[in-house]
């Protein structure tokens, strides 16, 4: 399986966004997915993780 780089940047300036969606990663197989509207089908996203100041159990 392939292995995704993740860039560590704390500011991200983005021009010519229509919006921006806050989704819950969910379990997918092996790996994992982000539910996303039909209207974004072959459409360039970008997926920005935040941290959310919780601790795991």
């Amino acid at each position: 399986m392939r292995k995704v780089v993740l860039n560590l940047v704390t500011e991200l300036k983005v021009k010519g966004i229509r919006g921006f969606l806050r989704r819950k990663v969910t379990k997918f197989g092996t790996g994992a997915k982000v539910d996303c509207p039909k209207e974004y089908l072959g459409k360039d996203v970008y997926l920005i993780i935040v941290e959310d100041g919780r601790k795991k159990a």
